[in-house]
């Protein structure tokens, strides 16, 4: 546990190195999708707050397809529709990347606290967006971070949409 949750702040530091690690370590799937789990329960207790009667298990269930979702939407938009001469990359190390990626998204527990979850909610976003625009530069070996912004911000984008119109 002490490797995962040292990884888990790397990713968080914004660590090059360790989203290079990931991407090759084909062992640490397992740690990357607890990574998401983890963080998609953080949300799920943060948003206990806002409302009284929130079904935690919806808030998680509905963060893990968010991040599903989103994680197709980077390996399509990234591998299919705009690689570069250089994008090798197989679905296990963008999963394991982004799986990474989403280690900030654990301080969205602190949601919980009366007053702060949509602080929470909004810091946790923006660090989240961060951290994937560079995992997915790594997995995906772009030369430019610009290109790695576009996929991930044009993901996002869908995904959200896509989130809206199904839990309407």
């Amino acid at each position: 546990m002490n490797v995962l949750f040292q990884r888990m702040i790397r990713a968080a530091k914004l660590d090059v190195n360790l989203y290079e690690e990931v991407e090759h370590d084909k062992s640490s799937l397992n740690q990357a999708m607890i990574v998401v789990v983890l963080s998609s329960i953080a949300a799920g207790i943060g948003a206990m707050s806002i409302r009284d009667n929130i079904n935690l298990i919806a808030v998680v269930i509905a963060a893990l397809i968010g991040w599903a979702i989103w994680a197709f939407l980077i390996y399509l938009i990234g591998v299919k529709l705009l690689p570069t001469s250089e994008t090798k990359s197989d679905v296990g190390e963008l999963m394991r990347t982004i799986g990474f990626a989403s280690s900030p998204g654990v301080i969205r527990i602190l949601g919980i606290i009366p007053g702060l979850f949509y602080a929470v909610s909004f810091i946790a976003q923006i660090w989240m967006l961060i951290t994937m625009v560079i995992a997915v530069r790594q997995a995906l070996d772009y030369k430019s971070t610009g290109r790695a912004i576009l996929v991930c911000i044009f993901g996002w984008f869908i995904q959200a949409a896509l989130l809206t119109f199904l839990l309407r």
